[in-house]
């Protein structure tokens, strides 16, 4: 991904979260691969937008970022964590000048702040105290199918040391959703505890399904005949196919709700609905015997449904 989140996504370092928003998702409209196969420009370009609307919607890893505690790509950026280098780092007060010195071990340094804490490095029957920090944390992005997030899953992701690592998708998982995996960070310094693996998701866009809320909205072609007489007919959802009743009459924009075929959210609580907007669409060739039925509908009952809509 680009160096610049900010560039990648044609946005200025002082936008707004909305517009963040806005500009994924025009690109996303205008260069996903689904929409434009082939189009290795168009794939990474959106790629680079969706890397980049991962790391800055989320406002915490967004001022990281500025304030260079992480990279584009989410991970830790090189820190001073060591004695030694921030001792002879320039413009230390207290940077060692005589050779001698060089061989002072950093646990008096720790020493020095254990006593000004009020606590004795040793003695008292207590033993010897030692420094101990957390490691720092890892951060990835992974993206992850439409269908794996709302029905669950489990994907494998590669860790910059080679290893490999199993992800549990809940489900639901929603877009921008962080999983935490405990003590798959950093080792700990001194003993202390290791940080933990931090994984944002990126749920990529589905041909069919998309998803409001818990709710899942479609549109649905239905013919002509299907239309005006009603029928029952095969419709997609997140977990399989279903036959769903169009009324008699129905028409093109009418929207009919399926109750409990949306996402189920984690905590036990009620799935969504899916929600189907029905499409007629007209075959491919008019023949005879449909243009003469509408001929003769037509001169027995004709009806204006723009009636009222001009001034």
């Amino acid at each position: 991904m680009s160096n610049d989140p900010y560039a990648a996504l044609d946005l200025k370092k002082s936008a707004t979260a909305e517009e963040i928003k806005k500009a994924y998702r025009k690109i996303a409209r205008d260069s996903h691969p689904d929409l434009k196969p082939n189009d290795k420009a168009a794939e990474a370009k959106f790629k680079a937008a969706s890397a980049a609307y991962d790391l800055l919607k989320d406002p915490e890893q967004r001022a990281r970022f500025d304030r260079g505690e992480i990279d584009a790509s989410g991970a830790e950026t090189r820190q001073r964590q060591y004695y030694k280098e921030y001792a002879e780092a320039p413009g230390n007060p207290y940077r060692r000048r005589q050779r001698a010195e060089e061989f002072a071990d950093a646990s008096d340094i720790f020493a020095e702040f254990m006593r000004q804490q009020g606590h004795a490095p040793g003695g008292g029957g207590r033993g010897q105290q030692h420094f101990r920090a957390r490691g720092s944390d890892h951060h990835f992005t992974l993206e992850v199918p439409f269908l794996d997030a709302a029905n669950g899953g489990k994907t494998r992701i590669t860790l910059p040391d080679g290893a490999a690592l199993e992800v549990s998708i809940p489900k639901g998982a929603a877009d921008g959703q962080t999983i935490r995996l405990r003590g798959k960070g950093e080792p700990g310094f001194g003993g202390g505890t290791p940080g933990d693996a931090l994984i944002t998701l990126t749920v990529k866009p589905h041909r069919i399904f998309r998803r409001e809320g818990n709710d899942i909205l479609i549109t649905l072609p239905i013919t002509f005949d299907e239309a005006v007489l009603g029928a029952k007919v095969d419709t997609p959802t997140i977990a399989g196919t279903v036959k769903l009743t169009v009324p008699k009459g129905a028409s093109s924009g009418q929207v009919l709700r399926m109750r409990g075929r949306g996402v189920e959210p984690a905590g036990g609580k009620a799935a969504g609905d899916q929600k189907v907007e029905l499409r007629i669409v007209m075959p491919g060739h008019i023949d005879d015997d449909l243009a003469k039925f509408a001929e003769n509908w037509r001169k027995t009952h004709s009806y204006d449904p723009r009636k009222g809509m001009t001034s």
